[in-house]
């Protein structure tokens, strides 16, 4: 297990509480509490154990996951939230919005748009020997995108275990249809990071 995975056993009680508060939320159209509030003292593995229950749920209910985001990349938004590192969510198939049709703004509570640059895969990552020339090599396409966060919890009220148990402040996506090959080998580490 890696440092995003433990959850200790004392926290277990307070994981699924979290992933019920914010269940609730979603499904009743209305946000919640900080979920930081069940955990003494709240940690990263107990975010990723929440969001993990959240979608076992979403995939109980036949949504399929097509991708993964990375959030808090903005050196000024970790500094926001205290921390100096990246965060993880899926990404669902139900999220994923044509870019030619209006979104239907009721199926979010609290809504902000990003512009963000989706890298669509050729093959799958994953396991502990991902290094960066392997992850350029696994990039097929780099795509233009809008990706339209939201938040269960009220008044965007978070630290970085609320937004990780929220599946990173996920909404909904929008892959652009300007698509470009990407030339792994083009891309020297020191500019493409």
């Amino acid at each position: 297990m890696t440092g995003t995975d433990a959850v200790t056993e004392t926290h277990a009680p307070a994981v699924r509480a979290a992933a019920a508060r914010l269940q609730h939320a979603l499904d009743a159209r209305e946000p919640c509490a900080p979920v930081r509030d069940l955990f003494d003292r709240p940690t990263l593995p107990d975010g990723y154990g929440v969001q993990r229950l959240l979608a076992a749920t979403r995939l109980e209910r036949g949504a399929r996951v097509v991708g993964r985001k990375v959030g808090l990349t903005s050196p000024a938004v970790q500094a926001q939230l205290g921390v100096d590192q990246p965060d993880f969510g899926f990404l669902f198939d139900d999220m994923d919005c044509p870019p030619d049709e209006p979104i239907d703004s009721g199926r979010l509570l609290q809504p902000r748009i990003e512009a963000e640059v989706a890298f669509v895969l050729a093959s799958d990552l994953g396991g502990p020997d991902v290094d960066d020339a392997t992850a350029r090599g696994a990039v097929a396409q780099v795509v233009p995108a809008l990706e339209i966060v939201d938040s269960r919890v009220a008044g965007w009220d978070i630290t970085i275990t609320d937004t990780v148990a929220d599946n990173a402040s996920s909404g909904l996506f929008v892959l652009g249809d300007a698509r470009r090959r990407w030339a792994s080998s083009t891309c020297a580490p020191s500019r493409c990071g």
